[in-house]
């Protein structure tokens, strides 16, 4: 006849004041566990059941390791989360690319990472917006304006046909001439100035030679000497040219219109068409 065996049992209140004997084995009736006694600890140690965890896991400094490459797989039931150390991880997994995110309030969730916001506009050299953006129609057949301040638009003329195929510029040549009835009508006086030796032209003087009775036929005058029937001979040069001014008191005015008369300008165009790349504006959704 089998027999049965039976330990001494009680409630997790009753184990916390009883201190069983050194190996002693006794029965945890509230988790339905076993709980292992040293003689002096209250309460004992209470051993963990394979189909649910009780109480918390005190690892005390040690690891949880799992054997030959095995996967540690921990998986809350139902609705619940994992949750280490006050973040909340997500329960399902997210898209390709996405990263996880926190609400600032222990929180995580799957994100994608957005390099723009909301809402920027960039330029883009093909003719569809990239995924994640929305084309921009606002703007067409447009050229770019750089500024430092506010941004805006303006203008009235298109891009073709300001600069584009076709576009052109007149020119030609001038011919003719203007004609005017101008008239300059001046009053008023220059006074008289007295020119000094250093303003006066460099200049000679001739001085003639006289032959006087009773003096020799050789005569000296003024630094020269001659016949006494010569012509004559010439002083030192004096005068140093300079310049010289004339106070006055002029006043006048000019009156009258100048017009175009026969000026013409001949008719002649020439093509523009400057080079371009097109773009798009395109929006961050």
């Amino acid at each position: 006849m089998a027999k049965l065996l039976k330990l001494r049992g009680g409630t997790t209140s009753q184990h916390g004041s009883f201190t069983g004997a050194d190996r002693e084995v006794t029965i945890d009736t509230d988790k339905e566990t076993l709980v292992v006694h040293d003689g002096s600890t209250a309460g004992g140690f209470t051993m963990m059941r394979s189909d649910v965890m009780q109480e918390n896991l005190d690892v005390n400094g040690q690891s949880i390791v799992s054997a030959s490459n095995g996967n540690i797989a921990i998986t809350p039931n139902g609705s619940g989360k994992v949750v280490l150390d006050g973040l909340s991880y997500p329960t399902a997994d997210g898209s390709a690319g996405q990263f996880l995110k926190t609400d600032g309030s222990g929180n995580l969730a799957f994100a994608t990472v957005e390099l723009f916001p909301s809402g920027t506009s960039m330029l883009f050299q093909q003719t569809n917006a990239p995924t994640g953006w929305t084309k921009q129609t606002t703007h067409n057949d447009k050229s770019l304006r750089i500024v430092t301040g506010t941004v805006g638009t303006g203008g009235s003329v298109a891009f073709s046909t300001a600069l584009g195929s076709g576009a052109t510029v007149a020119g030609g040549s001038v011919s003719g001439n203007p004609t005017s009835n101008l008239s300059v009508s001046v009053s008023g006086n220059i006074a008289n100035t007295t020119l000094s030796t250093s303003q006066i032209p460099s200049h000679t003087h001739n001085v003639p030679l006289i032959n006087t009775p009773g003096m020799p036929s050789s005569n000296q005058i003024g630094g020269w000497q001659g016949n006494a029937v010569s012509p004559g001979g010439n002083t030192n040069a004096t005068g140093g040219g300079g310049s010289h001014n004339h106070s006055h008191n002029l006043s006048g005015s000019v009156s009258g219109n100048i017009t175009a008369g026969n000026l013409a300008v001949g008719a002649s165009t020439a093509t523009i068409n400057v080079n371009y790349v097109d773009f798009i504006i395109a929006n961050k959704d």
